[in-house]
């Protein structure tokens, strides 16, 4: 975009890139008033949506009738302890001495007792709601409730239990239900927390983050298990409870996305890096939504009013209109007739976004300008717009290829790596580098990248299990909309359909209602987990996060989450896949009013789904940071066709799903070849207007893309090996034999644990006789010398 600021550009695009920018200024400044006239979508992104709407997801329809026998059950077993009064009026030494007497009923041999027991404690969880008037009664007497049961030790009593029941699918989903209202409730920090409510998060959210459990994190469990259900070892887990606990647990323990930035801002400082130009969260909260599409009527109506308007400008004056460059104080010498060629898009009709002109407006917004004034120094005549949301960034790699391609043009030979050396070279080039070097942006990442490699010439220093992620995605493909169903694809609808089918209209549309809820809620979760192992892992060191990502790649995410856009992405967002009278807790403490046919299709009354823009921005960030700055990964979205399935997304009129639409496109315009950047000079606009600037990105021209050699195989074997060498250097346990000291200590020897297989007990005495008594050792060979 800045490519103007350096020597050695052609004068033919100089004058492009000029004129291109202050077209695209003028476009979007022109057109603010009638983007108005369709409100933004109001939507927060957020590392979570309300607690209320959190705690109704946990529940399927289906699962209405469970909330009275969980009652009943509870009021059984709390009456045949001989007390009349309610739970809410029993002083706290009582309700401590009642829930040690569930703990205590946990233990029996008997399992249906064990989960009428378990009905009680979720009973309580749930806040008893049979006592309650309101639904925040509910939410205070849950929250209340759960700080109890974590106190008294419920939650280790829980996963202690899980293990026995983890092949009974019924007292297995209650104990998950439970856990998950511990760990969502705790997490969940409110203005009127007591002071032990704080210590209590803070020491739960250690625990579960260390190795108590059976020598492993609480996630790790987890995790196993939806690898299970994945493989076919257990098809009877309920798989959203699962997902959705372990989103969770991986939020609360590792933090979400304000704690990942306080980390950011903290590492920094301790690499000493320069501090971060924005906070990138603040900013795109600040950005303004892209303008809807046009219908089709309406595009028919502008084609008809642009040929009457073709025909009335030879009789009539030209209207004029004030420019949009007066932000800048001076008429642009450079804007011409020529661009307005080039704006018109005949094959662009179906991406309509903010700054997107109508055809009629064209010539009422660029108007021939005035004989061009005498050109003014750089420094008068250069002008960047103040109204650019991001600070522009440039890569120390960006500034070493600049300073090869100028040695390299005015002196005949490079300096390798050097960026500080100048001699030869013409004072713009100069100038140049000393405004690159101002916007120089040093990564975390980098600076453990350039660690490692140091490391890597010291093979002696100290040497994570990588995470399988083909489990996860199996998941997002089977819950999908634009999946099919197949005989041979895993079953994640066990959970939420009923034992007997529906047998009415009116129970076969509750129940598809369901289904359809069921599936987002498992596509919300699966999305929002992948984003903050990626983001964590990142922010750990970067080749943690680079082999999490080649598994994805490999593992086919990429077609996978375009896959996953090729669909009515506006349908999607805005589905009433939800019964509002039959969400948690409203079902448990209003009467039940008639469903009717009508009142289904209906649906509530929102104006989108919160929980389905939250999937599609969290699906696009992931495919964000899978392809950042690989050149292999973005030849993917090429060779798949992701740019007209990534436009029809932009329809959506949500800033922060817009600007991540828009970098996964301004990262393979250079591939896609001139006529295209031509025919989507709109989108081109939109791209310069709200994603940041590399300042000597060539993404709006890719000049000389064909003549460039990528071998994009070769890119990710490199990458490749650099994780291997990493992983070997810090968790290989068996070491390069090479520079392993040898350990002369007999009794260091003798003491070292050896890892025998788990059968080894039955058959050591014949090992002894093969390997030790049998074999004739000649000991007088260790006297003599080598």
């Amino acid at each position: 975009m800045f490519e103007h600021l350096f020597v050695g550009v052609r004068t033919s695009e100089w004058l492009s890139s000029v004129c291109y920018s202050n077209i695209c200024i003028c476009v979007f400044c022109s057109c603010s008033q009638s983007s108005m006239e369709s409100p933004n979508l109001e939507f927060e992104y957020g590392d979570t949506d309300t607690l209320t709407a959190e705690l109704s997801e946990l529940y399927s329809y289906t699962e209405e009738p469970e909330f009275a026998l969980n009652r009943d059950y509870f009021e059984e077993d709390f009456k045949s302890h001989g007390t009349d009064r309610r739970w809410i009026e029993l002083s706290v030494e009582e309700q401590k001495a009642y829930v040690m007497q569930l703990l205590d009923a946990l233990e029996v041999t008997d399992r249906d007792k064990r989960l009428k027991v378990a009905r009680a404690i979720l009973y309580l969880a749930q806040g008893v709601f049979d006592e309650c008037d309101t639904e925040m009664d509910v939410l205070h007497w849950s929250r209340y409730n759960v700080f109890l049961l974590y106190d008294m030790g419920i939650f280790t009593a829980l996963l202690e239990l899980l293990s026995m029941e983890i092949e009974y699918v019924d007292t297995f989903i209650f104990l998950l239900t439970i856990m998950y209202l511990i760990v969502e409730t705790i997490r969940v920090q409110t203005e009127d927390d007591r002071p032990e409510w704080v210590a209590a998060r803070e020491t739960f959210k250690n625990e579960l983050g260390s190795l108590l459990y059976n020598g492993e994190p609480f996630a790790l469990l987890l995790f196993t298990m939806v690898t299970k259900f994945c493989s076919m070892n257990a098809p009877h887990f309920p798989m959203k409870k699962v997902l959705l606990l372990l989103w969770k647990t991986i939020l609360f323990t590792l933090g979400g996305f304000e704690e990942l930035q306080e980390m950011k801002v903290r590492g920094r400082e301790h690499l000493s890096l320069p501090p971060l130009p924005e906070d990138s969260i603040k900013v795109v909260r600040a950005m303004r939504a892209a303008s809807p599409p046009a219908s089709a009527m309406e595009l028919i109506e502008q084609q008809q009013q642009q040929k009457r308007g073709r025909r009335s400008r030879r009789v009539q004056p030209p209207l004029v209109k004030q420019d949009s460059l007066d932000t800048y104080n001076e008429r642009d010498p450079f804007k011409n007739d020529d661009v307005r060629d080039e704006e018109e898009d005949p094959e662009d009709t179906d991406g309509g976004i903010e700054g997107e002109v109508d055809p009629l407006d064209r010539d009422v917004i660029i108007q021939p300008p005035p004989p061009p004034p005498p050109l003014r120094p750089p420094s008068e005549r250069v002008n960047f717009p103040k109204g650019l949301p991001w600070a522009p960034k440039v890569r120390e790699k960006d500034i070493e290829h600049f300073l090869e391609t100028s040695r390299n043009k005015f002196i005949g030979f490079t300096l390798g790596n050097d960026t500080e050396t100048l001699v030869g070279l013409p004072r713009p080039i100069h100038e140049s580098v000393k405004t690159l070097k101002q916007h120089k942006y040093v990564s975390i990442a980098e600076v453990q990248i350039k660690r490692e490699e140091e490391l890597q010439q010291c093979p002696l220093t100290l040497l994570l299990c990588v995470l399988c992620q083909i489990a996860l995605l199996k998941l997002l493909l089977a819950a999908a909309p634009t999946s099919k169903a197949k005989t041979d694809s895993i079953n994640i609808l066990a959970d939420v359909l009923p034992e007997e089918m529906p047998i009415t209209v009116l129970q076969s549309m509750k129940l598809g209602i369901d289904v359809n809820r069921h599936k987002e809620i498992i596509v919300k979760a699966i999305s929002a987990l992948l984003l903050l192992l990626l983001k964590h892992f990142k922010l750990n060191h970067i080749y943690q996060f680079e082999i999490v990502s080649q598994h994805l790649v490999f593992a086919n995410c990429i077609p996978l989450i375009l896959k996953f856009f090729n669909q009515n992405i506006m349908s999607y967002i805005s589905a009433k896949n939800s019964i509002c009278v039959l969400d948690f807790p409203h079902c448990v403490v209003h009467e039940m009013p008639e469903l009717t046919a009508e009142s289904l299709e209906a649906g509530d009354s929102n104006q989108f789904c919160w929980r389905n823009l939250f999937s599609c921005i969290n699906l696009l960030r992931i495919l964000n940071k899978l392809t950042k700055w690989k050149h292999s990964r973005t030849m993917m979205l090429v060779v798949f066709k992701s740019a007209p399935i990534l436009k029809r997304a932009l329809k959506v009129k949500q800033a922060m799903m817009q600007l991540y639409v828009l970098k996964l496109l301004k990262i393979q315009t250079k591939y896609l070849g001139r006529q295209w950047r031509k025919s989507n000079m709109k989108t081109m606009s939109a791209i310069y207007q709200k994603v940041r600037h590399r300042l000597n990105d060539d993404w709006a021209y890719g000049n000389d893309i064909d003549a460039r050699p990528w071998d994009f195989q070769a890119e990710e074997c490199a990458l490749r090996e650099s994780i291997e060498k990493f992983n070997s250097r810090r968790y290989d346990k068996n070491k390069n034999g090479d520079f392993t000291p040898v350990d002369n200590c007999l009794q260091s020897v003798l003491g070292q644990r050896v890892e025998l297989p788990e059968d080894f007990h039955y058959s050591y005495e014949m090992w002894l006789e093969r390997e030790v008594f049998s074999q004739s050792i000649q000991w007088e060979g260790l006297l003599q010398n080598p």
